[in-house]
């Protein structure tokens, strides 16, 4: 599947603000510095109890305090992941210039992705359940419970009413489908803008799933390295402001990136093994929507999970669509600093491209120490460079074969 529309068609879609809240810095400045300096957000976790695991480190989220943000909602009335969803839309709305009185006169779409939506909600108030009983939990941890709320209660806390909600669950790719779903709606004239991304929270469920899976590195996460072990499960939020073009260039506004296309596909080959033919189908369905050709692309921001099946078959796939080694762009993993996001990853990472398109650089991929030959990418390990780059892509593979791409260009 491809965005709807033909190219002459349809309107332009451009970026116009960003909001970030990651465990390596909150605000497009302070994510920029980060990603430039190839910063880590491990450490242990302190989010839920971690008791009778072997290791647990993470990617969370501190010093962020939600009465910063939230000002229609009280913080006691919006869930972690929430928090970080309305933190970042609100983020993107100051960055892109608009008042919020501005958005209310316009048709609007607020999408957010997420894979847990509201579930570590759900672990303590049923943990408070068993060890206290039905008098001792809180109502109020239910109604942040259902994953709606990321998107609604965006909606909600700035006000908008003249503007459709929808929470994404396509799992770890959910925040490139919400985009691209605020790319299709804008292109048709369906809306006149579209806050879009991913938000997700640290969960034991999450955490444990993948632990049991043996798919969580002890020390540090480190895609495309032969040594790799696994992610490390990490939080946060990240939203894109989408508009027109014309209407951006009318007001004056910043441009990051243009949105010049995306892919989607399923194949739901495996629960949760990604499958080759399909990652590769799906990037040439992302660059035919955007109508570029694989030697146009100067960089891929990767799924690049680091564990041994995902990284493989991803750069096999990329392997198949641009070619042979020295064809292949610049392949990168900021999962290797910010951790794995979930439903948020891919909307950080569009984030990250979108900085990178702007301030000329691309972002490491940390803790590299030898590029696994079953790999064969250049991972731009360690250390960020310099580059000007024109067409970036961005690859997010999800459970039971959910796949979407995006890709982004230097603003003309």
């Amino acid at each position: 599947m491809t965005g709807s529309g033909s190219r002459a068609e349809r309107r332009r879609v451009v970026v116009t603000g960003v909001g970030v809240v990651s465990s390596i810095g909150t605000g497009a400045d302070a994510y920029a510095r980060a990603l430039r300096e190839g910063r880590s957000g491990a450490r242990p976790i302190e989010a839920f109890d971690t008791t009778g695991f072997a290791h647990a480190t993470g990617c969370e989220v501190v010093g962020f305090d939600p009465e910063e943000w939230l000002r229609r909602i009280p913080v006691a009335e919006a869930g972690r992941a929430a928090q970080f969803a309305i933190a970042s839309a609100r983020m993107a709305v100051d960055d892109a210039g608009i008042g919020e009185d501005d958005l209310r006169d316009r048709r609007g779409l607020v999408s957010i992705g997420t894979t847990d939506g509201g579930s570590d909600d759900g672990e303590r108030l049923a943990a408070a359940f068993v060890h206290d009983g039905p008098a001792a939990t809180d109502p109020a941890a239910a109604r942040r419970v259902p994953a709606s709320r990321l998107a609604t209660g965006v909606a909600r806390d700035l006000g908008l009413a003249d503007v459709e909600t929808s929470t994404v669950a396509t799992a770890c790719a959910a925040g490139n489908y919400a985009i691209g779903g605020g790319v299709d709606a804008i292109r048709t004239g369906e809306v006149d803008y579209a806050l879009c991304g991913g938000a997700d929270a640290l969960c034991r469920m999450t955490f444990t799933g993948f632990y049991r899976l043996g798919a969580v590195d002890p020390e540090r996460c480190r895609p495309f390295d032969v040594d790799r072990r696994g992610i490390h499960t990490g939080e946060g939020g990240a939203v894109l402001l989408l508009e027109p073009r014309e209407d951006a260039l009318a007001r004056g506004a910043r441009i990051y990136a243009e949105v010049l296309g995306y892919g989607l596909n399923c194949d739901a080959h495996h629960q949760v093994a990604p499958h080759g033919e399909s990652v590769a189908r799906c990037m040439a369905l992302a660059l035919e929507d955007a109508g570029v050709a694989p030697g146009d692309v100067d960089l891929i921001s990767a799924h690049g999970t680091g564990t041994k099946a995902n990284d493989v078959t991803e750069c096999g796939a990329i392997h198949g669509v641009f070619g042979a080694d020295g064809d292949v762009p610049p392949t990168v993993s900021v999962k290797s600093m910010l951790g794995h996001t979930m439903g948020a990853a891919s909307a950080l990472a569009a984030v990250a491209c979108a900085l990178g398109i702007d301030r000329g650089f691309i972002p490491p991929t940390i803790n590299h120490t030898e590029t696994d030959p079953e790999c064969a990418v250049d991972c731009v390990p360690n250390t960020s460079s310099g580059a000007e780059l024109r067409v970036v892509t961005n690859n997010a593979l999800a459970f039971g074969g959910n796949n979407a791409v995006l890709v982004l260009g230097r603003p003309a």
